[in-house]
């Protein structure tokens, strides 16, 4: 039985959420790795990140590409040669195709900053504080097809506090979001090398 599955993240942006899942994975005990880490926009500081903690990291612009699903070929081709077992969506920014999705089902993860099924897509702290909710967080779930509606596997829960506007209750909620995140990737990759090891080779 594999001690640790290789995980490819995919990110577009700061990075924070990958920086998380790095620490995590520095644990010993930890059952995942980033073996790969894939961005698709020129600057993005993910990229700096992931090659800052020694982790193969490659660009893959999306401008570069002429359709959608000639980008995700490229994507698709770059975990392969890599090897990976987990895909996690660090911030990537980009709808996935529906023939990447089908070839990765049940292996792609990602983390939304609502409280799924609530506030699906962008600006989700602006639409709850607008719809007066008082418990906001963040979503772990599997990517389908639909956007954000795949099935959840974790969920956090934070306050609205008096007072807030979107800055500071996004702030907490990425909070959230980078304890969240590592924990249910643990608990997911801790999962499935327990069913390999119970299932037998074809």
């Amino acid at each position: 039985m594999r001690a640790r599955l290789r995980v490819g993240a995919l990110a577009s942006g700061r990075g924070s959420n990958l920086r998380a899942l790095i620490e995590a994975c520095r644990a010993p005990d930890y059952p995942c790795e980033i073996a790969l880490v894939l961005v698709n926009v020129p600057g993005a500081p993910a990229l700096d990140i992931a090659r800052a903690a020694g982790i193969s990291a490659r660009l893959i612009d999306h401008r570069e590409f002429a359709s959608r699903a000639a980008f995700d070929a490229g994507l698709d081709a770059a975990l392969r040669a890599a090897k990976i077992d987990i895909v996690c969506l660090a911030g990537f920014m980009r709808l996935l195709s529906p023939g990447f999705v089908a070839a990765w089902e049940g292996r792609v993860l990602n983390i939304h900053p609502s409280l799924l099924p609530a506030f699906k897509g962008l600006d989700t702290h602006r639409r709850a504080l607008e719809a007066g909710v008082a418990i906001h967080g963040c979503t772990v779930h599997l990517v389908t097809a639909g956007l954000d509606e795949g099935p959840i596997l974790a969920r956090a829960e934070v306050a609205v506090r008096p007072g807030d506007d979107v800055e500071s209750l996004a702030a907490r909620v990425l909070e959230a979001e980078h304890l969240l995140y590592p924990k249910t990737l643990r608990e997911f990759a801790r999962a499935r090398l327990a069913e390999a090891a119970v299932t037998p080779p074809r």
